[in-house]
């Protein structure tokens, strides 16, 4: 028993000496702080905030940035995606089914920089879409939206309401990438015109933003991933979108048919500039 509280004893001592060491030392600390020039102090005060606020700026920046580098390919099922998606990789003719999947590969552009993006066809099966969009929307430099313009007048509604969660969308209206409407089909002759798709569509997306805005209730106008479309107090038109949007003409299938080459010249220009 004695020995054990000779240890004790010993064991006090230390941590009381340590005390009185970190106590003088703390001090000393005090005493050559107080005999600085406050001004110089100040100086490293700042100058330690600047570097700590830096640094977490760079970890949040670094880490948070995405590189923009796809053009998504995106629609209906049956509107040309997949085909559009050939015909713009190797202008060769492909049959096609359905796609359950994704598709990429990398794409150049016709231009003197002849830029690479990587260009991805995207399910259009109403299941598939939404989720499929949702993983690759955020790497999008540019979303080519396909239309079907030979039954367009039968599609014009779930047409609008696909465009609208696109354009609605918060990372979609944050990163604003580039919107190609691409009217497909013009070879065939009952195929609407650019002109008239793009009336059409601000007209149903107008009525569409009319029934879904009492949803957006938060104070910053938006709820659920989802901002106010166009501009409060004025009919929808797509200059009022934070992107750009661009109605363009194209035929994957071409006027010849499978032997002929695809009519996507306008497609390819608008996909040069980015």
């Amino acid at each position: 028993m004695e020995v054990e509280h000779i240890l004790n004893m010993g064991d006090q001592i230390e941590e009381e000496t340590a005390v009185s060491v970190l106590e003088l030392y703390i001090q000393t600390l005090r005493q050559q702080l107080e005999q600085q020039d406050p001004v110089f102090l100040i100086s490293i005060i700042v100058a330690l905030a600047v570097i700590i606020i830096t640094c977490v700026f760079l970890k949040y920046f670094l880490t948070s940035k995405t590189v923009r580098s796809s053009v998504l390919l995106i629609g209906l099922c049956d509107s040309g995606k997949t085909l559009l998606f050939s015909r713009l990789l190797s202008g060769k003719f492909k049959r096609t089914q359905t796609s359950i999947t994704d598709s990429s590969a990398p794409y150049k552009t016709k231009n003197d920089k002849s830029s690479t993006w990587t260009l991805i066809d995207l399910p259009g099966h109403d299941s598939l879409r939404s989720q499929y969009l949702e993983k690759f929307k955020s790497a999008a430099r540019a979303i080519v939206f396909v239309v079907d313009s030979a039954i367009f007048q039968k599609e014009v509604r779930d047409v609008a309401e696909f465009l609208y969660v696109l354009l609605t969308d918060n990372v979609i209206y944050r990163n604003a990438p580039v919107i190609l409407i691409a009217c497909n089909k013009q070879d065939i002759t009952m195929a609407k015109s650019a002109k008239l798709i793009q009336q059409q569509l601000e007209k149903e997306l107008n009525t569409l933003r009319v029934t879904r805005s009492a949803a957006l209730s938060s104070q910053d106008g938006s709820l659920g991933g989802s901002v106010y479309l166009g501009k409060k107090g004025k009919d929808f038109d797509f200059s009022q979108l934070p992107m750009k949007v661009e109605f363009v003409e194209c035929s994957a299938r071409g006027n010849k048919g499978e032997e002929g080459e695809a009519d996507i010249e306008n497609l390819e220009k608008s996909l040069a500039k980015l």
